[in-house]
């Protein structure tokens, strides 16, 4: 009999990694004091950013396109946030729709309704010596593409760059209080446009994880909301890198159930397995509401 555990672990592992991305891209954007509402858009337009080149320019090139289109909606998002202090929900969600229009008709245009399904050079695991070979673990956490040992190299980094340099701790000053920081020679609007293009890389390099490390081709709507789940994912890890990451493995842990579930043949329909992630999305926003103190000055103008 196949043991269910290891594989549950590593689609565990390579269904967080993409949230993982995105979600830490979205941490500092929401702890400078703003929020990135359209992540879905820019996770879409990675992911076409990526399929559009990776014949050409192959894996590494793919990679480079979906940070710049990511980058590419978060410049737009920082245009109307930032300078013309439009409302972040109004224009995140503008921005959403039209990265997932304008990547249908882009894709339809380019390569017709058959698409490149299966053809584009895809990103493989990369095993760690000896930590690859730690029964039932090792393959699950140390032989997966290297977008996995991204995530494992920015949590780190990240929270203590936070917390121990003087960008960070500006960067959560304007967050708590912008007028505050001002005062102390601190461009709020700067800052916030490098947290958001940041955030953007991230997402942009969240959707090109999606089509090179995992599927290997490109699907309409395949964010299939899981900028909208990160940014639930951020709540729940409390703003902070380590509690993000934990969160987004919990939400991995979620999407893999519904492949165990199913392999049981279970007489429900598959639409309840599909829901899992969804349902946790609306259960982790409940439990974390009113508890846990976001930047003060999150989502103000």
């Amino acid at each position: 009999m196949i043991d269910p555990v290891a594989p549950f672990l590593d689609a565990t592992v390579r269904t967080a990694t993409p949230l993982a991305l995105a979600a830490l891209g979205e941490t500092l954007v929401e702890r400078s004091g703003t929020i990135n509402i359209g992540l879905e858009g820019t996770i879409i337009a990675g992911a076409f950013g990526a399929v559009a080149v990776a014949t050409a320019a192959g894996v590494p090139g793919a990679f480079a396109a979906a940070i710049a289109a990511g980058v590419l909606t978060a410049v737009l998002l920082a245009l109307f946030i930032v300078e013309l202090r439009s409302d972040a929900i109004v224009t995140g969600t503008a921005v959403t729709l039209l990265a997932l229009g304008t990547t249908g008709l882009l894709y339809r245009a380019m390569f017709g309704t058959a698409g490149v399904a299966l053809t584009i050079p895809t990103a493989g695991p990369v095993p760690i010596p000896l930590l690859s070979d730690i029964p039932v673990i090792g393959r699950a956490f140390f032989a997966q593409p290297v977008t996995t040992y991204v995530v494992y190299g920015t949590v780190p980094v990240l929270a203590w760059w936070l917390s121990h340099t003087h960008a960070g701790l500006a960067l959560r000053a304007v967050g708590e209080n912008p007028a505050a920081a001002a005062t102390a020679g601190i461009s709020p609007r700067r800052v916030r446009w490098w947290a958001l293009c940041f955030g953007g890389a991230l997402g942009g390099l969240s959707g090109g994880c999606l089509v090179v490390a995992q599927v290997g081709t490109f699907a309409e709507g395949m964010s299939a909301g899981r900028g909208f789940i990160a940014i639930a994912i951020v709540a729940l890890g409390r703003w902070s890198p380590v509690g993000v990451a934990i969160a987004s493995v919990l939400f991995g842990a979620a999407s893999a159930l519904q492949f165990v579930f199913q392999s049981l043949g279970w007489a429900l329909p598959y639409q309840l397995f599909l829901a899992l992630p969804y349902i946790l999305t609306l259960l982790a926003l409940a439990s974390v509401a009113g508890r846990h103190a976001a930047p003060a000055a999150l989502g103000r103008r």
